[in-house]
């Protein structure tokens, strides 16, 4: 399906944005590769069809809303109660929500076609601000893609635990899958 030019809004109302996270170290196997939504957060997306470099995105994300909605792997199954405190320790030791309450990415160029694109722009996480590239398709009326985030560019020491033994990846995944909705 070919995409019409326009300005579209994105959403929670209309897709997902997920962050998927996964493990390593010595005590990988206690921990849990973990599926987080975003539940608050808007966009913007501009398609020039005529010409894909004027298009452009814009996305604002609301850091704590973020939820722990799977947690795969691990000796146990992931709690509530594991929920709460990862959310906390994301919140207030890792991304210092209440200094830091948004996430920004503006893109810088746009190029391809709906049925592979690339999207390069400017990531801002804990006020440092990193380029990066999003890949994508456009297929039956939704934008699915994804990009790798590698925490330590933007200063963020990737979560550990029991000394060392259990570290959370450096790359963490950033998905979306969102339906067009013109705007």
């Amino acid at each position: 399906m070919d995409v019409a030019g326009g300005t579209y809004q994105l959403g929670p109302e209309s897709g997902k944005l997920l962050v998927k996270t996964g493990r390593s170290g010595l005590g990988a196997k206690a921990g849990h590769d973990l599926t987080i939504e975003v539940t608050r957060w808007r966009g913007t997306a501009t398609i020039d069809t005529t010409n894909p470099a004027n298009s452009a995105v814009t996305v604002d994300v609301e850091v704590d809303s973020l939820e722990v909605r799977e947690g795969a792997g691990g000796v146990k199954p992931l709690t509530d109660s594991d929920r709460t405190e990862i959310k906390k320790t994301f919140h207030e030791k890792i991304l210092h929500t209440a200094q830091h309450p948004t996430i920004r990415f503006r893109s810088t160029l746009a190029e391809g076609s709906p049925a592979s694109f690339a999207v390069d722009g400017d990531l801002t996480i804990m006020d440092a601000t990193q380029p990066i590239t999003v890949q994508g398709v456009v297929s039956d009326g939704r934008v699915r893609g994804s990009a790798t985030v590698k925490q330590i560019r933007w200063g963020i020491k990737p979560y550990t635990a029991f000394f060392g033994a259990l570290k959370l990846r450096d790359e963490v995944e950033i998905e979306f899958d969102v339906a067009l909705v013109a705007g």
